[in-house]
């Protein structure tokens, strides 16, 4: 199982640093949540990675603490794309459930939905 966990988050991240070429081209605002969330992530892989090399279960544990910290970094900058999208200027509790419909019903891009939908693989695999 453990190899499996690296195994979809090695196509996980590969989606991300896909979506992260294309954030940068376009010269996308929110940099520190971008940043906070790619930063995660590859500490989550250093720390698995880690893991699978001691086999000391603290370290898989440590990974998905930060995994699960750097995941709603991801989420925010779906929110916010989900908002441009629907032409939503004000921030409302209630955009989440939007980005989520829109999510489900494809009005985002491929990747962006294949990353957000993936990332519960990934989470819950580590878990």
């Amino acid at each position: 199982m453990e190899y499996l966990v690296l195994a979809v988050w090695i196509v996980q991240g590969s989606v991300g640093v896909w979506l992260l070429i294309g954030w940068a081209r376009h010269g996308r605002r929110y940099a520190g949540a971008m940043i906070a969330h790619v930063a995660a992530v590859f500490v989550m892989l250093a720390l698995w990675i880690t893991f699978l090399v001691t086999g000391a279960v603290a370290f898989a544990w440590a990974a998905q603490i930060v995994l699960a910290a750097g995941i709603p970094f991801g989420e925010t900058m779906m929110v916010r794309r989900s908002r441009e999208l629907r032409g939503i200027t004000t921030k409302r509790l209630s955009d989440y459930g939007g980005a989520v419909v829109d999510v489900f019903r494809g009005r985002l891009p491929g990747p962006v939905v294949f990353h957000a939908l993936f990332a519960g693989v990934v989470f819950f695999s580590a878990l």
